[in-house]
């Protein structure tokens, strides 16, 4: 389980994570969502070491990630496909992986057979596409079989089959009791694969709902209706509306058609039967992820934007100062080892004044 509690990042004045709070749990696949600039890469940082928190708690199955006794096997990340040796092969990078994190040997024939890299496991690196080397981030950090992942934008670069191979995967792994992760931009995916989801923007969460949930809060009927003949009865939308209203629902209308939440096509059918109403068109509109996404983001970054963090509060002065603690760096080397391929702490997602 992931457990993000009342987290808080500064960077001088910056505040890229505001107040932070929710949990991934095991067996399901949490999508995690927010424009640029919201403060996911710098929360997923903060889970994996690599950047310290200024206030709050970023924990994996409870623990801080320095105190994990075996990273490896406790969680995987894959945050960027850049962390290759241009000339080495993906089986020889996966072997020196091995090597650095205590694993068998053994884990990279299987996780290149399960990654789809088995036939180019002997070509050197820098000549794989972009897909191929997200698979190799991919198959990096489940190494170790960690019961834990978190992903940075995982399909970045696959084509539409290995899109296909990712959600598949996630599924089975979340199937099987893993807590999974994921940062994307690509809502339709995330609407595919994700059980629950969590939006955040200015580094606060605004959402935090299980998806079904979530895309179930606005769905609405769209209900047309014959206009009526010159001489009949020019109310009759009307009339269906009041008696849909009286039957539970909510009803918007626009011209001779109308919006209905609250009640299922049958029932908009009985009232239609019981007002003599003629209908033309009676279709199911799911808000969908993106619908739903847009309006919570846009409503807050319309707001004002929140006051700077008090200048003698509990402070990073910068970035390069949290790569220049022992500790971070430490923290940052075993995050390596343990796939997430994202170099030091002063990694371009949280240069001073950056709050991707």
């Amino acid at each position: 389980m992931i457990t993000v509690e009342g987290l808080f990042k500064n960077f001088g004045p910056v505040r890229a994570v505001d107040g932070m709070t929710f949990t991934a749990r095991a067996g399901s696949v949490t999508g995690f969502l927010g424009p640029n600039g919201a403060g996911k890469t710098t929360t997923l940082r903060m889970l994996l070491g690599l950047v310290r928190p200024t206030e709050g708690k970023a924990l994996i199955n409870g623990r801080t990630f320095a105190e994990l006794e075996h990273p490896a096997k406790e969680v995987g990340a894959a945050l960027e496909a850049t962390g290759f040796h241009p000339g080495r092969s993906a089986r020889d990078h996966l072997r020196v992986s091995c090597m650095a994190a205590g694993l068998p040997m053994e884990r990279v024939d299987a996780v290149l057979e399960l990654t789809g890299l088995a036939d180019a496991a002997d070509r050197r690196v820098g000549g794989y596409s972009l897909g191929m080397r997200q698979r190799l981030t991919l198959a990096t950090a489940v190494l170790g079989e960690p019961p834990v992942l978190i992903l940075d934008e995982p399909a970045n670069g696959l084509d539409p089959a290995g899109i296909h191979w990712l959600r598949a995967m996630l599924r089975h792994l979340a199937d099987i009791g893993c807590t999974i992760l994921v940062s994307s931009h690509v809502l339709s995916e995330v609407e595919q694969i994700a059980d629950h989801v969590v939006i955040v923007t200015r580094g606060k969460v605004v959402r935090d709902a299980p998806l079904a949930e979530l895309v179930g809060d606005k769905n609405e009927l769209r209900v047309g209706v014959e206009p009526p003949a010159e001489g009949a009865d020019q109310e009759q939308p009307g009339r269906l509306a009041a008696a849909l209203e009286n039957a539970g629902g909510t009803v918007r209308q626009e011209n001779d058609r109308l919006y209905v939440t609250g009640l299922d096509a049958a029932a908009v059918g009985r009232a239609a039967l019981e007002t003599q109403t003629v209908l033309t068109e009676l279709t199911e509109e799911r808000s969908g992820l993106e619908k739903i996404f847009l309006e919570l983001t846009m409503a807050e970054l319309s707001a004002p934007p929140p006051s700077p963090p008090p200048p003698n509060g509990p402070q990073i002065a910068s970035a390069e100062t949290a790569a220049a603690n022992p500790e971070a760096k430490a923290a940052g080397a075993e995050t390596g080892t343990a796939g997430a391929e994202t170099g030091d702490s002063a990694g371009s997602g949280d240069e001073p004044g950056s709050a991707r």
